[in-house]
């Protein structure tokens, strides 16, 4: 013992710097930065930290996923979760580049992700060396930021320079690259966090008469409308967006990826915009006079037709990303800076007010999608059991109490008409990339940051394939993750496109599926198959009152179609309520 001490007092130079290895400065590195949770997969070229990480699984834990696929999304759910960095593990080759889908996936939705991969060694690079690829050039265009290391002393400054930029700004994420060689390597280990960078600098001054400039056109405005974005959430804005719609009186709608920034029981919700969201705020967006965009991007599928968008208003846009300013839609006031600062100092500059008979119009519009839509979806008579009235079921059970996590599609759109969410942070999904198989990862993902929170994930039967394999990763780490598939036997949005715009030419959508449960409980996993609509409200019971894992299979209407809908070219005011299907 007396040995062990003096060898690892000789290792800590005159300097107070300790002579580690560069596998144990990642590790030492990371902790440093408050990491306690990595996603990750092993391999031939990380096998080095992968080693040095037994020393260190007292204060790391390391999530085995089956894909690094998997390890991409479930660190990307984490990190919206918990509003830290999730760090992602992988290997050189096939392993960096199954990361390339998540690491896209979190750049399009702005979400800080520290991607560490390993490299051959240094002296190989270049030869096509076993395993070796381009993974700063393959992922350039989808990181904000990477870099490679290829000597040990480098590695602390590089991982602080990393988070410093993932985190500042606009968030994104950023991949380490980290040859083998580097990681063997000793160095004579200090850390410092990063906490400028001269080629960097996201910390913007407020612009004052900007702000004081959107108060005088707000205090005038006589239809105003607030279109609040993911940025909201990621400046932690939610409060003060609160405040200043209710000092306002304004009404609130929200992207899709900016659901749960604003309670949806709130008398001034105005509902989903885009695509398949609420009919008052897509119509009314033509009819306010004034648009103030906080943290949102204009984008494609909330403007519907450009040339038709909201061409009678005024628009304020708060971004902190200087880059979307009248990208897609021109805009009379900029103001480039963080939402939660803007808003600090614009609510005290506003008028208290109250848009009754504006009001008024949202709810109009309100009770004709009630009547059209929303009551045949969730409270449908008779027939096959409907999305809608699935998450309508999980919503009251729950009282909007929980984190929901969805993959991409039909169950994706149902979730965010459907579920009532009441807390911020508590929707979790792919927005820009829209990543079918993301959402039994992200469900993972979200469960190891929210611990204390029921988790309840939504897939259809086409994306539950896709990450299938991570059922292996809830079996390990016995996590009491629960997930719904609706199982539809189709491609369901595909096929809802081939349904309203192909002439109902099912082409490759239909889908010939394995017995579900019977692969959930190969796993260990429990399982239940939901074919009638008298067993729905019992069996969504069943999972919630679970206390492990549980998996539910719901058989749902084969050809229902999510309203209202946008159409390709068409106006915002111009969404489609009704629809027949060919026959």
């Amino acid at each position: 013992m007396k040995e062990q001490t003096e060898m690892k007092q000789a290792d800590i130079n005159i300097h107070g710097t300790e002579n580690i290895t560069g596998a144990e400065a990642i590790l030492k590195s990371l902790m440093e930065e408050g990491v306690d949770t990595i996603f990750g997969y092993p391999g031939g070229a990380i096998m080095p930290v992968y080693d040095k990480l037994m020393d260190y699984s007292h204060k790391l834990n390391h999530i085995l996923t089956r894909h690094e696929q998997g390890a991409a999304h479930a660190a990307q759910a984490y990190a919206m979760v918990t509003g830290k960095p999730g760090v992602c593990f992988a290997t050189s080759g096939p392993g960096a580049t199954n990361l390339i889908t998540g690491i896209a996936n979190a750049y399009l939705d702005s979400v800080p992700v520290v991607f560490v991969t390993a490299q051959v060694v240094s002296s190989l690079i270049g030869t096509d060396a076993f395993q070796e690829t381009d993974i700063l050039g393959v992922s350039m265009p989808v990181t904000k930021w990477n870099c490679q290391v290829k000597k040990a002393e480098d590695i602390p400054a590089t991982i602080a320079r990393a988070f410093y930029i993932a985190k500042n700004g606009r968030p994104g994420p950023v991949l380490i690259d980290i040859t083998k060689d580097a990681q063997f390597d000793k160095l004579n280990y200090k850390y410092k966090k990063c906490e400028y960078l001269r080629s960097y600098n996201p910390n913007i001054p407020l612009h004052k008469k900007a702000v004081e400039s959107a108060a005088i056109m707000i205090n005038h405005a006589e239809k105003p409308l607030i279109l609040a974005g993911h940025g909201i959430q990621i400046s932690g804005a939610e409060k003060e967006l609160k405040a200043f719609a209710e000092k306002t009186g304004i009404p609130v709608a929200v992207t899709l990826l900016g659901i749960s920034c604003f309670p949806a029981d709130h008398r001034l919700y105005a509902g989903l915009l885009g695509m398949h969201g609420n009919y008052g705020p897509n119509v009314l967006t033509n009819q306010a006079d004034l648009i103030i965009a906080i943290g949102m991007r204009f984008d494609d599928r909330v403007t519907g037709n450009l040339k038709k968008y909201a061409k009678q208003a005024r628009i304020i846009h708060i971004d902190i990303d200087e880059a979307e300013f009248n990208k897609n839609v021109p805009v009379d006031l900029e103001i480039h800076n963080d939402a939660r600062d803007v808003l600090e100092y614009l609510i005290p500059l506003t008028e208290n007010k109250s848009y009754e008979s504006w009001i008024r119009e949202f709810r109009i519009c309100d009770k004709i999608e009630y009547d059209k839509v929303i009551k045949p979806e969730t409270n449908p008579e008779e027939g096959p059991i409907l999305m809608g009235e699935v998450i309508n079921t999980v919503s009251e059970l729950t009282k909007g109490d929980a984190v929901i996590v969805t993959d991409v599609g039909q169950n994706q759109m149902a979730a965010a008409r459907y579920y009532k969410f009441i807390h911020p942070g508590s929707f979790i999904t792919s927005g820009g990339m829209g990543t079918m198989g993301f959402g039994l990862p992200a469900t993972i993902g979200a469960k190891f940051g929210r611990p204390d929170k029921q988790v309840i994930g939504f897939t259809g039967d086409g994306g539950f394939q896709m990450t299938i394999q991570e059922l292996g990763t809830i079996l390990h780490h016995k996590l009491p993750v629960k997930l719904i598939v609706l199982n539809n036997g189709y491609l369901g949005m595909v096929r809802q496109w081939q349904d309203m715009f192909f002439k109902k030419r099912y082409a490759s959508t239909e889908l010939v599926n394995p017995d579900f449960v019977t692969i959930i409980s190969g796993y260990g996993i429990p399982a239940r198959r939901v074919i009638e609509r008298a067993d729905l409200k019992d069996s969504i019971a069943e999972m919630l009152g679970a206390e492990g894992p549980f998996i539910l299979e719901i058989a749902i209407a084969k050809e229902g179609n999510v309203l209202p809908m946008i159409e390709p070219g068409a106006s915002v005011s111009d969404i489609t309520l009704n629809y027949k299907s060919p026959q």
